[in-house]
């Protein structure tokens, strides 16, 4: 507890400094950062580039920036939910072929809106909180509610054109909504309800500039690409491996155990799928931390094989395929996981 509370003040000293030193914030929350006050949602803003080191301007950035996002929120869908209810009108139908047609852009959306719909509905459905209503609903919807195709309706509707999901090779949708998800659940949990309130926005720029940093491995083109993309990655892990243990790396291709079976979830979601919430926030709090997170990501993922390396080298090839797609169920001691990570870089 003592210990505890001497990290504690050590966040909060850093935290209140007029200039944030980013060395000593990293050092901290790589060994992870304590929910109370706030601490991880304002550590997460700062290390995934939201808000600057120089608190004097957080409040100028964070009102710039919540304001840019209702700009958004009307552009992107009170707008087009006006139209959307424009196209009932005896000028424009369903079957108007001028691209102008507001209904040719209402049918257009169906495809994603119904993912992102069952994106959000499968996303930890085991938590209350995310099948719970927000505290604070976008008030530029609820007031355009009486005027507008709500996104509710338009989802409703999306079902009767759309029946099918379009996914990829290994039979998932893009996971975005994993990636967003720990983000979102970390901000609207914030203690501090003038933060609490934003979080959505919040959650929106912070998901935005992480997508920017890993968007490659989302690109199916660079998948084989032997510099950038998924491709290059799982090359990394492979050769991590190799190094660190090439027994087990040389067991893991005598079972002809491709990464692409398991690495490629582990690496594209940030193994948000692999561990429960909590455990997933504290991995991300090392993610975020370091400077060449993804690298330490690749040493996490060689940390859970090596782990594994047991059961890996005694069983066969079925047992050890349902072993790695489901590394939850060993069971395994998160803190013995970042300390082989650690070890392992």
């Amino acid at each position: 507890m003592a210990a505890y509370k001497t990290r504690l003040k050590a966040f909060e000293d850093t935290l209140n400094n007029n200039k944030i030193d980013l060395k000593t914030l990293r050092k901290l929350c790589f060994n992870g950062c304590p929910f109370e006050h706030g601490h991880r949602s304002t550590c997460w803003k700062i290390l995934l580039n939201y808000l600057p080191l120089d608190v004097s301007k957080w409040k100028e950035t964070l009102d710039k920036q919540r304001s840019l996002y209702i700009h958004f929120v009307h552009e992107m869908i009170v707008e087009p939910g006006t139209k959307a209810s424009a196209g009932s009108q005896v000028d424009d139908h369903p079957l108007n072929p001028n691209p102008d047609s507001n209904w040719g852009a209402f049918f257009k959306d169906n495809d994603m809106l119904l993912q992102i719909d069952k994106d959000c509905r499968r996303l930890c459905p085991d938590l209350f909180f995310f099948q719970k209503a927000t505290e604070f609903p976008c008030k530029e919807i609820i007031h355009a509610d009486s005027r507008v195709e709500t996104l509710r309706k338009r989802v409703e509707h999306c079902v009767l054109h759309s029946e099918t999901l379009q996914v990829d090779r290994f039979g998932k949708s893009n996971g975005m909504n994993e990636i967003l998800g720990p983000i979102y659940y970390t901000f609207a949990s914030d203690p501090r309800n003038e933060w609490k309130e934003f979080a959505e926005a919040d959650s929106f720029f912070c998901f935005t500039n992480l997508m920017a940093e890993i968007r490659d491995i989302f690109i199916k083109t660079l998948d084989l690409d032997a510099e950038c993309g998924i491709g290059s990655m799982m090359t990394k892990f492979s050769h991590k491996l190799k190094d660190k243990d090439e027994f087990l790396y040389n067991r893991i291709r005598e079972l002809d155990l491709k990464p692409q079976y398991y690495a490629f979830r582990w690496l594209t979601l940030l193994l948000s799928q692999e561990f429960p919430l909590p455990d997933v926030l504290r991995i991300w709090d090392s993610l975020f931390a370091d400077e060449h997170r993804f690298d330490f990501l690749i040493c996490i993922c060689c940390a859970m094989l090596m782990i594994l390396r047991e059961e890996i080298i005694n069983e066969d090839f079925p047992s050890v395929m349902k072993l790695v797609q489901n590394f939850h169920s060993s069971k395994t001691d998160l803190q013995l996981v970042l300390s082989k990570a650690v070890d392992i870089r």
